[in-house]
């Protein structure tokens, strides 16, 4: 059965992703997952859940669409190395790295590589599921998730973590339509934005 998402008095059927899941904490993303080229954890997030956790509430919708930073990329802040903004980047592979930009938004990554190699994932994109509906780009589900800086660093894997990500729906590798990255000026030829072909949920085609 489909589950339905109510966006300003309107009902849309989530019609891309089949299948959901309960909420099982078992299949939540274990460090492993993290611990790997940032590329290919940017493909392997969509279809998964991004959940959180209010009160006695969970909020919860579908990755459809990701961008892979790298240290050795011009548009990460890692750059330049372990700058006070960068820092979070250079650290275990399975935290979130929440940076707050023109003085307005928020936006929401996950670490990946091992220690010390920095390495992120930003999620751009969602597709709701229970208690959320504007989420189609990244701000917009940081609002819809109540994600803030103060969830910086908080580790994704972690039992009593209020954030996290776990299995959601197989994506197949031809579902995935790779294009270059949004919002940047650096690097902006890289073709390292994925998001699921045909979702009415990305940011951007």
């Amino acid at each position: 059965m489909k589950r339905e998402a109510k966006t300003g008095g309107r009902v849309h059927l989530c019609t891309n992703i089949k299948t959901f899941q309960p909420f099982d904490l078992s299949t939540k993303l274990k460090q492993d997952f993290y611990n790997r080229n940032t590329l290919e954890v940017a493909k392997d997030l969509l279809g998964c859940k991004l959940c959180r956790k209010v009160g006695d509430e969970v909020l919860s919708g579908i990755i459809v669409e990701t961008e892979a930073y790298t240290q050795d990329d011009p548009a990460c802040h890692a750059f330049r190395g372990k700058t006070p903004r960068a820092i979070t980047l250079f650290k275990q592979p399975g935290i979130a790295y929440v940076y707050f930009i023109y003085g307005m938004y928020h936006c929401f990554n996950v670490i990946t590589e091992p220690e010390e190699t920095a390495g992120a994932v930003l999620i751009r994109a969602l597709e709701p599921i229970c208690g959320i509906c504007n989420t189609n780009g990244p701000a917009k589900l940081c609002r819809e998730l109540q994600i803030t800086k103060e969830l910086n660093e908080i580790d994704l894997t972690s039992e009593k973590s209020c954030l996290w990500i776990e299995k959601g729906v197989e994506i197949q590798k031809s579902q995935i339509h790779t294009t270059t990255r949004i919002g940047i000026k650096q690097a902006a030829d890289y073709p390292w934005r994925f998001y699921v072909k045909g979702n009415k949920f990305i940011s951007k085609k």
